[in-house]
């Protein structure tokens, strides 16, 4: 008679933990790219292509207008609120830090890639990017970061 109980005592004990276990996430890559006058920052979907068109973009600034940050994030046991990717930039002409921010859906267990951009006037007013820092937030709560090292 003692086992059954126990067993169905760990096993809504277990039910309970996991009904206030908090939204726990990971943001894992973050790739910053230039992008071109045409919006692209790569001539062909080839990987050792795009890395010589940045490094292109890198040398010529008069042919950049933006910069795009590709982000893969994961989220488990995502509740009610949705889930908010934000990056934070700081640039040498502005002088206050510059925010990006998406609504991001968390479908499945596996990672998203997410993109957020900075492109034309704000790109302009930004100037250099320096440092920057990527959230991933549950309503008011932080739940993943990953930052540059000069952040």
């Amino acid at each position: 008679m003692r086992w059954p109980t126990l067993i169905l005592f760990l096993w809504v004990a277990t039910a309970f933990v996991t009904q206030l276990a908090a939204t726990e996430g990971r943001i894992i890559k973050v790739l910053p790219h230039f992008i071109d006058q045409q919006g692209r920052h790569a001539l062909s979907p080839s990987l050792y292509d795009r890395d010589a068109y940045q490094a292109v973009l890198r040398k010529n600034p008069d042919k950049r207008s933006g910069l795009r940050f590709d982000i893969q994030w994961k989220a488990k046991l995502a509740g009610a609120d949705p889930l908010k990717l934000r990056i934070q930039l700081r640039g040498t002409r502005l002088g206050e830090v510059q925010s990006l921010e998406q609504t991001v859906p968390n479908k499945g267990r596996f990672s998203h890639w997410s993109a957020l951009t900075v492109q034309d006037e704000a790109y302009e007013q930004l100037g250099e990017v320096v440092a920057w820092r990527a959230t991933l937030w549950e309503g008011e709560r932080m739940i993943a970061e990953q930052k540059s090292f000069l952040w």
